[in-house]
């Protein structure tokens, strides 16, 4: 069976690799249609009567998310959530690497700060969300703040993982020639940490995003969670299931912009 799938593969001229992106593409395709199917048959034909559900159906949503690509607020809301993430990104990274380092590094420091980060990242950011507006107030601050809470512990525990899996052998190899501490950091660990961090940020990045949009909806005037509250106020609810949509595919294109590139090529 096997040769002869290979035959008729040879025949049309694709690849076991083209085949499989090809399976893949289709398989992708078919979740998407059978999820807008579930949307419409909940919407609208089994909830067709209900007040909310009734009007955030596939068509009422596509018309209203055209209709928000065309206004200004909708770039202006996205521009401040996406300023948001990438400032709360940005302190969870500056925090959280240093960090992972230190306890990668340090194994009596690791277990003995273990207790204190279980109970820390288990707890829901948006649980300070009082004592963040307390603190710094309304507006951008609280928000950044708490995507940072949110991002920083998939940044210290990847990074403190891959150091513990570093090869010591090969810092003793650029130690024996003689390079620097600065010098085997930046030969030997940057290199080998690079893929874990990449694949933490993408990590953080998730997080983040899904505790941005609850956060913007605590005293901020701008942002896709405030157009959330915003829509859901002016009981507009094909508008608000557009924005839900626009919000779940704006964190899909981040996430894709942080996947790794595909191999190329069909190998041996």
């Amino acid at each position: 069976m096997s040769t002869r799938r290979a035959r008729g593969q040879r025949r049309s001229g694709a690849t076991p690799a083209a085949t499989l992106r090809r399976s893949a593409l289709l398989a992708r395709l078919a979740a998407v249609v059978t999820a807008v199917i579930a949307w419409w048959l909940v919407c609208d034909v089994l909830a067709r009567d209900d007040a909310v559900l009734g009007r955030m159906g596939p068509g009422p949503t596509t018309a209203a998310l055209w209709d928000l690509l065309h206004q200004r607020s909708t770039a202006v809301n996205a521009a401040a959530s996406l300023r948001r993430l990438l400032l709360g990104l940005l302190l969870a990274a500056v925090a959280g690497i240093p960090l992972g380092l230190l306890l990668g590094s340090r194994r009596l420091l690791e277990h003995a700060s273990a207790p204190l980060i279980a109970v820390l990242r288990t707890t829901s950011p948006l649980a300070w969300a009082p004592l963040a507006i307390v603190l710094l107030g309304v507006g951008d601050a609280p928000v950044v703040a708490l995507v940072a809470l949110a991002a920083i512990w998939p940044m210290t525990l990847t990074t403190a993982h891959a150091v513990r899996g570093l090869d010591p052998a090969a810092l003793q190899v650029v130690r024996s020639l003689g390079a620097s501490r600065i010098e085997a950091l930046g030969t030997v660990v940057v290199p080998a940490l690079r893929p874990h961090v990449l694949a933490a940020l993408r990590l953080a990045l998730g997080i983040g995003w899904v505790v941005l949009v609850p956060a913007e909806m605590l005293g901020v005037d701008s942002g896709l969670g405030y157009a959330v509250l915003n829509a859901r106020d002016q009981l507009d609810y094909p508008q608000l299931a557009a924005t839900i949509v626009l919000i779940g595919a704006t964190g899909f294109l981040l996430d894709r912009l942080l996947q790794p590139p595909a191999p190329t090529g069909d190998g041996p």
